[in-house]
């Protein structure tokens, strides 16, 4: 019989990998680590600050864990499916998005992650900082406000708002809409990075923003609530995540140890007793993770940037001023377009207005030849007339004459000549008049119709010059568009920023040689002698409290939170809504409150940490 053959195992697995905005798939060697995965999703996205970031998955136990890189992935627990899931999301938060951000996808994957811990309140927001982070989110997405586009209900179908806030007012979608709209119209002129770095510095002074929470007990077993942060460890009293009750900063902290449930953390200040913590048994490995991850960024904060971080801030520099530049040169072009449309408007208008001088000096040219036609024929008619008149005058005056040489004359045949000589009289001196007035208006109207034919020539040559002008000399003597003439019209094009092309090498795997067991960590030791001694030779650097933005920006948030205050439903209120306007009425802040939490000694703080 044939000898009995093992079945091979496959030589690689599918793997998919979902960022916010995409879904990736790899084929994994059998022996691949999670740094190969890791590596292999972010040179497929360009990314370079991976320190912020992990790969997350939920456990064959239904506990969300982020990936080791240390490890094998086949040997993490996790859940086999015909398709191996990984979320890539940011692991880690900093402190200042100003001054740490460097590449614009990191910055882009950290906004689309706050931007859905907000709408899914996982972040707690004040309704009228939620309608400004909208419109940012707006700005982000669609460009610039352009009242010709813009279509009422294009963002009442966008999901902006957290259901929260919408719940608790009586405000239709259509009444957030125009609130929002507002602001997305002051963003005019700002691009997609600045968008979203607006968005994340204002949410970064969010109470809850870059806040990992844990369940914990203290001694006297009181629910409490663990917040891990970058500049910390936070303590927050049951359903009370908004304002810590206390917390203790990295640069305080020297050791931290678990053992099943018991968290160990001892200070630097050798005088101050452990701080200790009980959490659920599945989360101690999560907690002192993010412990680790964070307290190393902590540190290298304050230490000078290393030549890779020096090498992509100038990189990100010089980027940053080509893309200037580019939008310097649209922004040039779009206005020498809409100069050129305006010119084109213009000029188009006083041709209009030429035509119709014309129209209305031929038509008045037209009138005028009719009327002194008719002019001319009633002239003909008048001369007419007073000829006929004249030889009228001339045979009665040869009557009269024959009548006074007539020497037989009774008396009625007298007073009849009188008579008839009255009206020949009177009939001369108005037939002359008459003649007078004809010859007075047949004058009055050749100079009408020679004043119509002088401004028939005024509004010809008026053309004439217009025409002239446009064929031969340049607009306003500057370079414009061919916007006239859209078929020769020529602008550039190349305004995208060329994406790197990605190549993606395998890496190589020892297949002879066995991998070290890697042991389970439990315990880590966040300075050393060294350390302690440079931090303490620094001054510890406060965070300063955010800048107070423009006094327009200040007004604005306070006439929208007053005029939305009326349509308020109280019952609606969460208590996190109503810590949060306790905070308003106190003048209290994140950092304010921090600092307030953060005095003392460490030794107090503990203290005051065990009796809660």
């Amino acid at each position: 019989m044939p000898p009995f053959k093992r079945k091979k195992s496959p030589k690689s697995f599918p793997v998919k990998v979902c960022t916010l905005d995409a879904e990736l798939e790899f084929d994994l060697e059998w022996r691949s680590t999670g740094r190969d995965l890791f590596d292999l999703v972010c040179r497929t996205i360009g990314l370079r600050e991976t320190w912020y970031f992990g790969l997350q998955y939920e456990d064959s136990k239904q506990f969300i864990s982020w990936l080791k890189l240390d490890k094998k992935v086949q040997d993490q627990c996790v859940s086999q499916q015909p398709t191996t899931p990984f979320v890539f999301l940011g692991k880690f938060y900093p402190e200042d998005v100003a001054e740490e951000l460097i590449q614009e996808v990191t910055q882009h994957l950290l906004f689309l992650q706050v931007k859905q811990a907000i709408l899914s309140m996982d972040i707690y927001c004040p309704p009228e900082a939620s309608v400004l982070l909208a419109s940012y989110a707006v700005q982000a997405k669609y460009g610039d406000y352009d009242d010709s586009s813009y279509k009422p209900g294009m963002l009442a179908s966008e999901d902006l708002l957290p259901q929260r806030v919408i719940d608790q007012y009586q405000m239709t979608p259509e009444m957030w809409e125009d609130r929002i709209k507002i602001w997305y119209a002051d963003h005019k002129g700002m691009s997609r990075d600045e968008a979203e770095m607006e968005y994340l510095k204002i949410a970064q002074d969010l109470d809850m923003y870059g806040v990992n929470y844990f369940a914990i007990n203290n001694k006297k077993e009181t629910d409490l609530f663990l917040g891990v942060t970058a500049l910390g460890l936070n303590i927050y009293e049951k359903d009370k995540k908004l304002t810590p009750k206390t917390t203790f900063p990295w640069s305080e902290i020297k050791h931290i140890s678990f053992d099943d449930k018991k968290f160990v953390i001892k200070f630097i200040d050798k005088s101050s007793t452990n701080f200790i913590f009980f959490s659920p048994k599945g989360m101690n490995k999560l907690i002192l993770d993010l412990c680790i991850g964070n307290h190393d960024l902590y540190m290298r904060r304050r230490k000078p940037d290393t030549m890779e971080v020096q090498q992509m801030k100038t990189q990100a520099k010089e980027e940053k001023q080509r893309r200037q530049i580019e939008r310097n040169k649209l922004a040039r072009e779009k206005q020498l377009r809409e100069t050129a449309e305006r010119d084109r408007a213009a000029m188009e208008q006083r041709l209009l207005q030429y035509q119709e001088e014309i129209r209305l000096a031929n038509e008045a040219l037209r009138r005028s030849e009719e009327t002194a036609d008719l002019l001319a024929e009633k002239s003909r008619v008048a001369e007419e007339e007073a000829s006929l008149l004249a030889q009228k005058a001339s045979e009665t005056e040869q009557e009269m004459s024959r009548l006074r040489l007539s020497a037989i004359q009774t008396e009625e045949e007298k007073i009849h000549l009188e008579r008839k000589t009255r009206e020949a009289e009177f009939l001369t001196a108005r037939l002359v008049e008459e003649s007078e007035k004809r010859a007075a208006e047949a004058d009055r109207l050749k100079n009408e119709l020679l004043e119509a034919r002088v401004a028939e020539k005024q509004a010809k040559e008026n053309l004439l010059h217009f025409l002239s002008r446009n064929t031969t000399t340049p607009l306003a003597q500057t370079p414009i568009p061919s916007i006239l003439f859209p078929s020769s019209c020529s602008l550039p094009t190349d305004l995208q920023t060329d994406l790197e092309s990605l190549h993606i090498s395998g890496r190589e795997l020892d297949t002879l040689g066995m991998e070290p067991l890697v042991t389970e960590l439990t315990s880590y030791e966040l300075m050393g002698d060294g350390d302690i001694q440079e931090l303490s030779l620094e001054i510890e650097k406060q965070r300063v409290d955010y800048l107070e933005k423009s006094k327009h920006l200040q007004n604005q948030l306070r006439d929208l939170r007053s005029e939305i205050e009326v349509l308020k439903v109280d019952e609606k209120q969460s208590e996190l809504d109503q810590l949060h306007d306790e905070q308003v009425r106190m003048g209290e802040t994140k950092y304010s409150t921090l600092k307030k939490v953060k005095s003392g000694s460490t030794k107090a703080r503990v203290a005051f940490y065990e009796e809660l």
